[in-house]
């Protein structure tokens, strides 16, 4: 006996009709006869009176009924149930500085709203420390901008970001354009991450196809003090949109770098579905939701959603 066929039952019993029940329940009329006569078999007993103006329920199908219209009650009360019960849970989430500076706070206010019962762990390092974390277990999520494909991870292409250059206004041979491109920024000073960090690897290829060997002055591996040196007029950077959510005072100036291939791409990873918990998967497509909408809304600079 099947829940789908009391629910057959109860609305042929309801509105007297198997051709109604059937439009109303989207099936043919013969499949719905079937249905009815299979649960007859199994019960063994006659549960409706078929006549030419319709159907009504003989006395066992009136006894059935009532029990009947319990049962699916009790059923439809336990899907509820498990809809509303709060999700509870630990689920730890990485973010490089410059992807925290965006999506951090959305994040976490959204993940308060829908499961409250939730703690959240956010860890906010380098791309590689976090991907070091990931593939030991001691992140559930993280947000990565390059991926080995040996390790067993859950990727998935989140968006894109255009790279930005930022500079404190009056710094010489800034750009006073909103648009440049690197062979104009060659003799700019630049302070930038050091080379074990994704975000350099991705600029100096970036200068190479364009034969131009980038003028760097210093760097730095914390965007707070890489940001610092910059509004201090130490020199220049690059970096993605997200970073300019954070400038606020109007004493930096920023273009986009307009060569083709000069972005990078945002991919959410993860330890394989199997191992994730059910806390972690929902913070996935919590975090997913929060990152697509802050794209659509146009509160994640130079960000475009990746397209599938």
């Amino acid at each position: 006996m099947e829940l789908r066929q009391l629910r057959y039952f109860v609305k042929v019993c309801e509105l007297g009709s198997m051709g109604r029940a059937a439009l109303e329940l989207g099936v043919v009329t013969s499949a719905l006869s079937q249905q009815i006569s299979r649960l007859e078999s199994e019960l063994s007993t006659r549960l409706l009176q078929r006549q030419s103006t319709g159907v009504t329920p003989t006395d066992a199908g009136l006894a059935f009924l009532q029990q009947s219209q319990l049962t699916l009650r009790h059923a439809d009360e336990a899907v509820r149930a498990a809809q509303q019960a709060r999700l509870s849970g630990h689920v730890s989430i990485g973010l490089a500085s410059t992807t925290a500076s965006v999506l951090g706070v959305p994040l976490m206010q959204a993940m308060s709203e829908r499961y409250p019962a939730v703690r959240l762990h956010l860890v906010e390092a380098l791309s590689g420390h976090l991907a070091t974390m990931l593939n030991a277990r001691q992140l559930d999520l993280a947000i990565l901008f390059r991926t080995e494909t040996a390790r067993r991870w859950s990727v998935m292409p989140l968006l894109d970001e255009r790279l930005y250059v930022i500079g404190a206004a009056g710094l010489p041979g800034l750009p006073a354009k909103s648009r440049v491109r690197l062979a104009q920024i060659g003799t700019l000073p630049l302070i930038l991450p050091s080379g074990t960090h994704g975000l350099r690897a991705l600029i100096e290829a970036a200068f190479a196809r364009v034969r131009v060997t980038p003028n760097v002055v210093a760097e730095i591996d914390g965007l707070a003090l890489l940001m610092e040196a910059v509004r201090a007029g130490r020199g220049a950077t690059i970096q993605p949109g997200a970073v300019t959510a954070r400038l606020g005072d109007g004493k930096l100036v920023q273009a986009v770098i307009a060569d083709a291939q000069c972005g990078r791409s945002n991919l959410l990873a993860s330890v394989s579905n199997d191992e994730l918990s059910p806390a972690a998967l929902a913070a996935r497509v919590v975090l997913t939701d929060v990152a697509r909408a802050l794209v659509r809304d146009g509160r994640w600079p130079g960000a475009t959603l990746h397209e599938h």
